[in-house]
């Protein structure tokens, strides 16, 4: 798989942007001063009518979406997930979750791969903030084929959705002509009753290497991508549980407040007899460095996660 073609899942953002646009006359674009990172500037390219630039001011461009969407039109609301997430949070509680508004945030350059940005940028607590908001969904994307489906389902779910997507390019796995997307469904992407490996955004490939290398050593590591992180598929996580009786999580998160600990309060609460391990920021903030090197350094890779499946 060495010649596998990498993308960045913000680009699948913007390829998606365009495409809806193409289909869909109520889809408007905001930017908070980024468009070109967040990849929004290809939709401004196509549609400058139906792109608008908000400045420095994230909390300002999250309640104009609310207004956009109070009028009917569906906005997507763009910025790096720090100031999506974190700067914009009260806006993004009060003007969209408390209303119920149909606001879809493309947060990019979401955890620690944001690499040498540093500390300040590299946000690893949007999973938790954007998870304690009623009512709204969370979506990370594990390459671009299926950011470019979750985008879709975003724009068709009726309500707000938090889409978190990453700068650096990462393996792209999916087949576009044979995936299908559903809001609060996972996916196995191998089968194995060891233990089960659940992982979102750029962990699921990382996951799936570690799972390869597990086999050589005997050990049957199932793998399940959770691009939905709220509402959680229940019943794909539970059936893990029962069936592999371990389950290790893998996010590019805090492992406070993220994927694991909905992962372990689901196992908690069902009864079923099984432990749980996380993998992510272990409550610590990230430094400036090399995205790849950032990432093994703080454990988020397939050598660290086939070493806690071995621990376990």
């Amino acid at each position: 798989m060495s010649d596998i073609k990498k993308m960045a899942t913000r680009d699948g953002y913007g390829t998606a942007l365009v495409k809806l646009g193409e289909e869909h006359e109520d889809l408007i674009v905001f930017d908070a001063d980024l468009a070109a990172a967040t990849k929004t500037g290809v939709f401004r390219k196509a549609f400058p009518n139906r792109h608008f630039e908000c400045g420095i001011a994230e909390g300002n461009m999250m309640a104009v979406a609310a207004g956009a969407a109070s009028m009917g039109l569906v906005p997507f609301a763009s910025s790096f997930a720090m100031f999506a997430a974190g700067r914009a949070f009260e806006q993004v509680r009060n003007s969209i979750g408390y209303p119920h508004l149909n606001v879809k945030i493309g947060a990019t350059h979401g955890g620690i791969s944001v690499g040498e940005d540093g500390a300040s940028h590299q946000c690893c607590e949007d999973f938790a903030l954007m998870r304690s908001i009623p009512g709204m969904v969370v979506l990370c994307p594990s390459d671009a084929v299926e950011a470019e489906a979750a985008v879709r389902a975003a724009y068709e779910h009726v309500g707000p959705v938090y889409l978190r997507f990453g700068r650096l390019a990462i393996p792209v796995f999916h087949d576009e002509n044979n995936f299908k997307f559903e809001i609060g469904k996972g996916e196995t992407l191998r089968e194995g009753d060891d233990v089960a490996v659940i992982a979102t955004g750029l962990m699921v490939y990382e996951a799936l290497q570690a799972a390869e290398a597990l086999k050589a050593e005997g050990i049957h590591a199932r793998v399940i991508n959770l691009c939905t992180i709220k509402p959680l598929d229940t019943e794909l996580v539970l059936k893990a549980a029962k069936e592999c009786g371990r389950i290790v999580t893998a996010e590019e998160h805090s492992v406070v407040g993220g994927l694991g600990e909905a992962v372990c309060a689901a196992v908690a609460e069902s009864g079923i007899p099984c432990k749980v391990k996380r993998v992510g920021v272990n409550d610590e903030f990230g430094h400036s460095g090399p995205a790849a090197a950032l990432l093994k350094q703080f454990g988020l890779s397939a050598e660290n996660i086939a070493k806690v499946v071995k621990e376990f």
